[in-house]
């Protein structure tokens, strides 16, 4: 073993104390503390680590840019399925609001997405910390597919943090639709 994998599995092991993922006892258990936020809950949708959330029937798609902000066209899903297509960029909204003031929240791939072809960007995985609401996310299918409102996408899984923090202020946690950046106005 070479000293840089040493120093980097020394690190892992000192942020474990700091970080732990809430099992699925734990997460029922801090819904009931009122510390995690997961509404509506089923709980047919949790998982060993993680929680099953839904999409709503509201999504925005891009449609072209004009020179100073992008342009976003507002789509209601029938219950009857709408076709994403591909090449162009979706903002969705979950159903659930979910959130915590006291653990992070982590989006997780969920391999039925994979093989749909649909992906989410993910550059920044862990949530907005210590906020609850509903989450825009942003869907790029990589083919032509149909999706319906309400069905189960992704995941989110919650962090326990070992260290203080502020409470997240910004805009976008007041939203229950699809939300395009409030940075280009």
């Amino acid at each position: 073993m070479t000293n840089n994998n040493k120093i980097i599995i020394l690190t892992i092991l000192k942020l474990i104390k700091y970080i732990m993922i809430l099992s699925w006892k734990k997460i029922i258990e801090e819904i009931k503390n009122g510390n995690l936020t997961i509404e509506p809950f089923d709980i047919k949708q949790l998982n060993t680590n993680s929680y099953n959330y839904r999409l709503a029937s509201h999504l925005k798609v891009y449609d072209w840019f004009d020179w100073e902000k992008p342009i976003f066209k507002d789509v209601e899903m029938p219950e009857t399925g709408y076709t994403l297509k591909k090449g162009y960029m979706y903002l969705w909204v979950t159903i659930e609001n979910i959130g915590s003031t006291k653990f992070m929240s982590s989006l997780i791939w969920n391999s039925d997405m994979w093989r749909l072809w649909l992906f989410m960007q993910l550059s920044a995985n862990m949530w907005h910390i210590w906020t609850s609401h509903s989450w825009t996310l942003e869907i790029y299918p990589t083919k032509d597919v149909v999706v319906y409102p309400w069905m189960i996408a992704w995941k989110v899984s919650f962090w326990d943090k070992k260290w203080d923090a502020e409470l997240y202020q910004w805009n976008y946690k007041n939203f229950s639709k699809p939300q395009e950046s409030l940075l280009i106005k």
